[in-house]
């Protein structure tokens, strides 16, 4: 299938005025939603809870009543400031020592930085910040990816980088004094690390594979480009959409194997045609929380390519306006959707539109339902004739800086210098000579680091930071999930994949609930000790018959995870043990 092409109308798009049912989406839980998707609400409900002040969007007094930690910090002090008004420059003049004697001071470095995409590691890294970029669908340049080897190569030990779910990089190490120096340096190789934490907009997702994929449906770069580029204001922060009642997030699907997993999206773009117009079908709402998990919901919407920023505009409007911002549990986009209805929150949705008017989804859906996922790793043909993309194993998504010396030498040597992340914590290196291949197979950083071909169990492994730097976390993730998988390698043979995925905590960044098998970090008791633990989770479905895994056995001790994953293995995946393999050899 030949995949589309969109002229695009930025500029009007960036300054434009104030039945993909098939994804087996689920009705919200919490409401019960008559037939027709309504949901009866007071008028005085549909009132605008934020108002426009100076330039920045302030919640407004009547409704500050039970507002959460979070809301009452923004009040105190606008985040932004910190980046629009060169606040960084002067609390990184300030000792740490100093900070601690102010309430304010350090709500600034463990809060408010946030929204500059820098998270202080408190508990575990005191005085170091992991700092989150943006990378719109995960394209990266070799020029890039050697400033954040440059950046996390000073910190020594405590520097490194990763992949995240995301598409995207976090470096780790950075302490406050470089940081205005680090920005600067960013915007100068063409990278932005604002509006990439708390309430804000994330990294948009689309196909790693875009415009090299011999199947695709549509080249979503452009579009992740031009989303990123409204968010941020072309870097210069876009104060409309930075105080929203909780994280959103949002991605544009543009291949049939649904890469970019489109059910855990706040805002999903589905490619579908309408009377010989290209555009997309809309699913909102999907999301992961300690308490709730969601999958996402058809809008019954559809807009046309020119559209795809507006109505995130309007989405995102309707959220920051009438979003409830009391329990954190229960501020993300689908508790709204769930009170408001389906066809409440589309009218919010339309009453915003330029036009005033939102066309219902499109039958044509684009996405072939009955489409096995394909492998991205090893050698894969482009499109484009005498040219292949090579897609390498990141080990749970950990480099280090010679690591990205490395790949952004290969990416000049061997391809374009463009490097792809992607959302299983790996990295593809596309627009590679076929003459070149074998050469690049025969590199030393392919051979003993970053496998085309690892083991089936590695290949589609998952874990988040864990408690070596994240505070949230409960367990240790990443050394651990290779620990394991390799005994279990080491006791049955897997024919066919099985994805993995490790969350040191409940608010799984690790993603457990879309895995084949998923464990999420808890405490437990053994022998009548505190130890290591973790949910075990069975049966998380990607693509077109998408499903969220449920928990399978609960409070497991980490060091019992191997004979669990075994026998799931040989009894849910077809796995032999290796004992009775080599005796019917």
């Amino acid at each position: 299938m030949a995949s589309f092409s969109v002229k695009f109308s930025a500029t009007s798009s960036l300054t434009s005025s104030k039945r993909f049912s098939k994804l087996h989406a689920t009705p919200p839980q919490t409401v019960a939603v008559p037939p027709s998707g309504a949901v009866e609400v007071a008028a005085e409900r549909l009132e605008p809870r934020v108002e426009e002040r100076d330039g920045y969007w302030v919640l407004k007094e009547k409704f500050r009543k039970g507002i959460n930690p979070a809301e009452k910090a923004k009040i105190e002090k606008e985040p932004m400031k910190l980046f629009t008004e060169n606040g960084i420059e002067d609390i990184a003049k300030i000792s740490l020592e100093e900070i601690e004697k102010s309430k304010l001071a350090k709500d600034d470095i463990d809060i408010r930085l946030k929204w500059l995409g820098l998270f202080h590691r408190r508990k575990h890294q005191y005085g170091r910040f992991m700092m989150r970029l943006k990378l719109p669908n995960g394209v990266t340049t070799s020029a890039q990816t050697r400033y954040l080897a440059s950046v996390i190569r000073k910190y020594g030990k405590d520097g490194c980088a990763d992949v995240t779910t995301r598409q995207n990089w976090q470096i780790r190490g950075v302490v406050l004094p470089d940081v205005p120096e680090i920005l600067k340096g960013l915007d100068e190789v063409g990278l932005t690390s604002l509006q990439s934490g708390m309430d804000n907009v994330r990294n948009p997702v689309g196909n790693p594979l875009a415009g090299i994929d011999p199947q695709e449906i549509v080249d979503t770069r452009p579009y992740a480009n031009l989303l990123s580029q409204y968010v941020t204001a072309n870097f210069r922060g876009n104060l409309s959409v930075t105080n929203l009642p909780r994280k959103w997030n949002v991605c544009v699907i543009g291949s049939h194997d649904l890469y970019e997993h489109p059910h855990i999206n706040d805002l999903a773009y589905m490619p579908a045609t309408k009377d010989g117009r290209f555009g997309f079908n809309l699913l909102v709402g999907g999301f992961f929380s300690p308490k709730r998990c969601a999958e996402a919901i058809p809008l019954d919407a559809w807009v046309p390519a020119d559209d795809v920023v507006p109505v995130c505009k309007t989405i995102l409007e309707a959220y920051r306006d009438l979003g409830t911002r009391g329990n954190r549990q229960k501020t993300r986009m689908m508790w709204l959707i769930d009170e408001l209805g389906v066809e409440g929150f589309r009218a919010e949705v339309v009453k915003r539109m330029p036009q005033k008017k939102l066309e219902r989804e499109s039958t044509e859906d684009l996405v072939q339902k009955q489409w096995e996922r394909r492998e991205y790793l090893g050698v894969n043909p482009q499109k484009q004739e005498g040219y292949s993309f090579v897609g390498l194993h990141i080990p749970v998504g950990r480099v280090q800086a010679d690591d990205m010396d490395e790949l952004a030498r290969l990416a000049e040597e061997y391809g374009s210098g463009e490097l792809r992340l992607t959302v299983e914590q790996n990295i593809i290196i596309p627009n590679i000579e076929n003459s070149k291949i074998d050469a690049l197979l025969n590199e030393p950083l392919l051979k003993n680091r970053f496998s085309p071909d690892p083991p089936i169990l590695m290949r589609n492994l998952v874990a988040c930071t864990g408690n070596q730097f994240c505070g949230q976390a409960i367990i240790e993730t990443k050394a651990r999930s290779m620990k394991i998988t390799e005994e279990v390698q080491r006791l049955v043979s897997v024919t066919q994949p099985v994805r993995m995925h490790w969350t040191g905590c409940p608010n799984s960044c690790g993603q457990v609930q879309v895995a084949d098998i998923g464990f999420m970090g808890c405490l437990t008791r053994k022998e009548g000790k505190t130890v290591e633990g973790a949910d075990v989770f069975l049966g998380g479905r990607i693509g077109s018959d998408s499903h969220l895994g449920d928990i399978y056995k609960k409070s497991v001790p980490c060091e019992d995870l191997v004979p669990i994953i075994v026998d799931l293995l040989v009894n849910n995946f077809g796995a032999v043990p290796r004992e009775r393999e080599e005796a019917e050899d």
